[in-house]
C-alpha cells in the first residue's frame, strides 16, 4: 500500500508544497510560530526551527487524529498526547517518533495501560487495568507482553508469580480474602492437535494448568486476654478466642483444596486474555496510524468487536 499519504513523507514535502504563514528567520526559512497545511489535507501550527518542527505545536490529521506535544526536528520528542480516530489516546513522553519513556495508554474498551515504554512497545514495570472486569496485572513487561514477577489482582484474590509469554509459569500462590492462601504451581501442558493439522508444519500450543500443593491460613493477630481464674463447675471451653475464626477459615481452606486442577486460572481465557489481545490491535492500529498503510474507516469495522 502506497505511504503517501503519512505524515513522514508529507514532511519532508512541505518545505516545497505546503501553504504557510508565519515566521521565518534571514534564509527564508520557516522559524518561530506558524500555521502550515499539508498537500495531504493535514494541518500543524506550532514553533518552527530552521524550516522544521521544533518545539510545542498541534499535528492535525485529515482522518481526525491529533499530536499536542514537543517536537524536536521534526520528530514527536518529548512529553505529546496523541489522539486516534478510534477515540484511544496515549499520554507520555515520546523519542524519535516513538512511545518511549514513562506514558498512559487509554484503550477504546477503557482498559489502561500505565507504565513504562521502549520504543512503542509496553516495557518495564507497568500496570495494565482490565475496564470490563476490574481486575488488573502490576509487575514487569518484555516486548509488549506481560513477563517477569508480577502480581495480578482480582475482586477478591490475587496470585503473585512469574509470568512468561502473557502466562503464569512456575511457582506462585493465590492469596484469599477468606483467609488462606494456595500454594502451587503452573505447568504448561500441550494441547492437541486435530487430524488436519498433523500434516502441518508443527505448531505446539501450551495452556498453564494449575496444580494446587497446600493450603496455609494467613496469620491473623489475636489481642492477649487477661488471665482468668478457671470455672469451679467445669464448664465447657467454647469462648475461646479465635477457635470459631479458626475453624471457618480450616473449613474453607479445606473447601479450596478440593478444587479440581485447572480450575483456577490467573489469565481468565476468554476474558483477560482477550482484552489483551484487543489492546495489541489497538497498538497495531495506531502504528499503522502513522505509518499511513491503513484506512481507518476499514480498520473501525475491522475492530467493532472489541469497541482495542
Amino acid at each position: 500500500m502506497s505511504d503517501l499519504g503519512s505524515e513522514e513523507l508529507e514532511e519532508e514535502r512541505e518545505n516545497d508544497l505546503g501553504e504557510y504563514e508565519g515566521e521565518r528567520n534571514e534564509l527564508g526559512e520557516r522559524h518561530g510560530h506558524g500555521k502550515a497545511r499539508l498537500p495531504n489535507g493535514d494541518t500543524y501550527e506550532g514553533k518552527y526551527e530552521h524550516g522544521k518542527r521544533h518545539g510545542q505545536g498541534t499535528y492535525k490529521f485529515k482522518n481526525g487524529a491529533r499530536y499536542i506535544g514537543e517536537y524536536v526536528k521534526n520528530k514527536k520528542h518529548g512529553q505529546g498526547t496523541f489522539i486516534y480516530p478510534d477515540g484511544s489516546r496515549y499520554e507520555g513522553e515520546w523519542a524519535n517518533d516513538l512511545r518511549h519513556g514513562h506514558g498512559v495508554y487509554y484503550y477504546v474498551n477503557n482498559d489502561t495501560y500505565t507504565g513504562e515504554w521502549l520504543a512503542h512497545q509496553r516495557h518495564g514495570q507497568g500496570t495494565y487495568l482490565y475496564a470490563e472486569t476490574g481486575s488488573k496485572y502490576v509487575g514487569t513487561w518484555v516486548k509488549g507482553q506481560q513477563e517477569g514477577a508480577a502480581e495480578l489482582i482480582h475482586l477478591n484474590h490475587r496470585y503473585l508469580g512469574k509470568f512468561l509469554n502473557k502466562n503464569p509459569v512456575g511457582p506462585g500462590k493465590y492469596v484469599f480474602d477468606i483467609g488462606c492462601e494456595q500454594h502451587g504451581e503452573y505447568r504448561l501442558t500441550d494441547v492437541e492437535r486435530g487430524e488436519e493439522e498433523e500434516e502441518e508444519e508443527a505448531q505446539v500450543t501450551v495452556v498453564p494448568r494449575w496444580k494446587a500443593t497446600k493450603i496455609t491460613e494467613l496469620a491473623l493477630w489475636t489481642p492477649t486476654l487477661p488471665e482468668k481464674q478457671p470455672p469451679e463447675d467445669g464448664a465447657s471451653q467454647e469462648g475461646t478466642p479465635g477457635a470459631g475464626a479458626g475453624g471457618e477459615a480450616a473449613e474453607e481452606a479445606q473447601a479450596l483444596a478440593d478444587l479440581s486442577e485447572g480450575e483456577l486460572d490467573t489469565t481468565r481465557p476468554g476474558e483477560e486474555e482477550g482484552d489483551a489481545s484487543r489492546a495489541d490491535r489497538a497498538e497495531s492500529h495506531e502504528d499503522n496510524l502513522e505509518q499511513g498503510n491503513v484506512s481507518f474507516e476499514e480498520e473501525d469495522g475491522r475492530q467493532s468487536e472489541m469497541l482495542d
